[in-house]
């Protein structure tokens, strides 16, 4: 450990992590998403794909632990269990991908899902039909496949669940349990291809802090009266992050 440790000290573009992982976090904070969305395209320009996804995915963590409990009780465990087993099925999928590509192809993934999500988002587009078991258990599988493939496992719950005739409350505790286990997913299924190195999981422990400094500094600052402006920024800070990470700048 302590020369996992040292070696995570030594990580260069350290400081670009704890920048990424406190942006990550303010936005997150005051905006309730967008975690991967900004770190991962950050993380990926000084860290290996597994790397990144792996220093993530234990950062990641910490946030919602306090908030787990109230979640599970306010939400839809059936939900929840469904969306599970679309990602545990899907999931080895997603790491033999993640695995087989070369590492620009990796950063032009994210940048381009990121963005992809992001114009979704402000274009407002949402399904709108019904949402059946089965259509929940595929939500499931494509958000497993993306979240083995990229670490943004986000976009299939927030384009398609988001729809449910749930209430709000619920659908909010859902994604987060959802979420929350599949990073506890991602991080079993590379542990169990050799891949979760010590240096990595101590950067994603160190990140935690800067995460959740952010995510306080996020919350104090939102404002309910100017959400439209919050919403925008976080936009915006989405939209940067992931041209930042396209390969054609290095």
């Amino acid at each position: 450990m302590p020369d996992a440790f040292a070696e995570a000290l030594a990580q260069p573009g350290l400081g670009l992590l704890v920048f990424g992982a406190f942006l990550a976090g303010v936005v997150r904070g005051f905006s309730g998403f967008g975690t991967a969305l900004i770190y991962l395209p950050i993380a990926a320009q000084v860290l290996t794909p597994v790397g990144a996804l792996v220093t993530m995915s234990v950062m990641d963590m910490f946030g919602p632990l306090p908030n787990l409990p109230r979640a599970w009780r306010t939400g839809q465990p059936r939900d929840v269990g469904l969306m599970l087993a679309g990602a545990i099925v899907a999931l080895p999928f997603g790491v033999a991908l993640l695995l087989a590509v070369p590492a620009e192809v990796f950063r032009y993934g994210v940048a381009l899902l990121s963005l992809g999500l992001l114009i979704c988002l402000a274009l407002g587009l949402r399904y709108r039909g019904r949402l059946t078991r089965t259509l929940v258990l595929g939500i499931g599988t494509s958000s497993g496949f993306l979240g083995g493939a990229s670490g943004i496992a986000g976009p299939p719950v927030i384009l398609f669940y988001m729809a449910s005739k749930l209430p709000v409350a619920a659908i909010r505790a859902n994604i987060m349990v959802y979420l929350f286990a599949v990073n506890l997913l991602i991080l079993a299924m590379l542990g169990l291809r050799g891949q979760v190195a010590g240096p990595f999981v101590v950067t994603g422990l160190m990140l935690a802090v800067p995460v959740i400094l952010g995510n306080v500094a996020g919350a104090a600052i939102f404002r309910p009266a100017a959400e439209r402006f919050y919403r925008a920024a976080a936009y915006g800070i989405i939209a940067a992050s992931a041209l930042s990470g396209l390969p054609l700048w290095d």
